[in-house]
């Protein structure tokens, strides 16, 4: 592994120099996670920058929250790879490197001469991870792909629609975090497979099979068997009446499920129903709609808080509703230390924080995220010590 000195980190991936060609979430996201885990990630952007730098608003121009955010604690190259001086710099810089990771169409890639052949010939050993839309064995090979393009592909609407009666996006760009953390864990197994055989290898992750798989985990149901005992969709998932319970002042988050949670509930709150008709979770979960309907009439009884009182004693899992902001002052979090704050030259931003934890090396926000192309003269001086001192040593 052949991180510099100076740029090593404390994480379990110290040691570890990635060059990082991803923009927008996808990549990023996990590039991100393995510089908090101590890795030297080297962002390596056009002239133009990663377009996350502009969709929302920062403290500057070009440095906006997301971008800060998924880029924190990487170095930045700006590199103009249609010329031949900036791709010979990218070349020098794979040669130090364990990683090299892209989320660029695979017909540009090659186009500039950085395809999984061109830079093995350059570090035998490199993993080589391409962050796709759709994997290139099939007919969609080199479509581009979204956030949005994704969930439709893979049923995110469809279900959101069975639940709500029009299908909608969930609010979160689910399918590049989902893919970034595949991106992730198989480029760890990938460089595993290297630490015991010394064989490097190319690695393909795609955003649409990724969240196929992920959104099958339960929605496939009784559609896998032949012939299907149901339709491809987990009924109690998209249940119209599954949603937060209004209350008399408010919501609470509760999951009156298992036969315990049941049997506590209808003993201490709603001892009229304990009847053979919900009297196990298998008879309950074949009428889940209409369990929900009751439980929502009866939590309009109470307050938010009297709620919370009466299910924490029951120890049924329960949770005010809060919104992101609150994040940022929840009393669990700030009690462990989770939010980081970076002085940066924009000023203080305070970070979410390594959500993993490890005894022995643990991670962190290593410092805010690069200025385009801020550490080009760095990068390239410290190439040409390490080049310098190859041919010392080759003499």
């Amino acid at each position: 592994m052949t991180a510099s000195k100076e740029n090593k980190g404390t994480g379990p991936l110290a040691g570890l120099r990635v060059v990082d060609l991803t923009s927008v979430v996808f990549g990023p996201y996990a590039t991100q996670i393995m510089a908090d885990m101590g890795a030297e990630v080297i962002k390596v952007e056009p002239p133009e920058g990663d377009n996350t730098r502009w969709i929302t608003k920062g403290p500057v121009p070009g440095m906006g929250g997301i971008y800060v955010n998924v880029n924190r604690g990487k170095r930045g190259m700006m590199l103009d790879l249609r010329q031949e001086q900036d791709r010979e710099s990218l070349r020098r810089l794979i040669a130090t490197a364990d990683v090299f990771i892209h989320s660029m169409r695979g017909s540009a890639i090659r186009k500039l001469g950085f395809d999984y052949e061109a830079v093995r010939a350059i570090r035998p050993d490199i993993v080589y991870t391409n962050c796709y839309g759709y994997s290139r064995r099939g007919p969609e090979g080199d479509k581009p792909a979204y956030d949005d393009t994704i969930q439709a592909e893979c049923g995110i609407p469809h279900v959101q629609g069975l639940m709500n009666g029009e299908p909608g996006y969930v609010a979160t760009i689910m399918a590049d975090k989902v893919a970034g953390l595949h991106a992730l864990y198989a480029t760890m197994m990938a460089l595993y497979h290297r630490e015991r055989t010394g064989e490097g290898q190319e690695v393909e992750v795609t955003m649409f099979e990724a969240m196929t798989s992920f959104m099958l985990v339960e929605h496939a149901n009784g559609a896998m068997f032949t012939p299907p005992t149901t339709p491809a969709h987990y009924h109690r998932a998209v249940e119209p009446n599954r949603r937060p319970y209004k209350t008399k002042d408010g919501y609470v988050a509760a999951l009156v499920y298992n036969d315990k949670h049941w049997n506590a509930f209808i003993e201490s709150v709603q001892p009229e129903w304990a009847s053979d008709e919900f009297s196990t979770l298998e008879k309950r979960a074949r009428q889940i709609g209409r369990v929900y309907g009751l439980l929502g009439e009866t939590f309009l009884t109470r307050t938010t808080q009297e709620w919370l009182d009466t299910l924490q004693a029951l120890h049924i899992p329960c949770a005010r509703l809060r919104s992101t902001d609150d994040l940022f002052d929840n009393e669990h979090l700030n009690a462990i230390g989770f939010f980081e704050e970076v002085e940066t030259e924009q000023g203080p931003v305070r970070f979410p924080g390594v959500p993993t934890w490890f005894s022995a090396t643990p991670g962190k926000v290593r410092g805010p995220a690069p200025m385009l192309g801020q550490d080009n003269e760095s990068v390239l001086s410290e190439l040409e010590s390490v080049a310098g001192a190859i041919a010392v040593d080759s003499k």
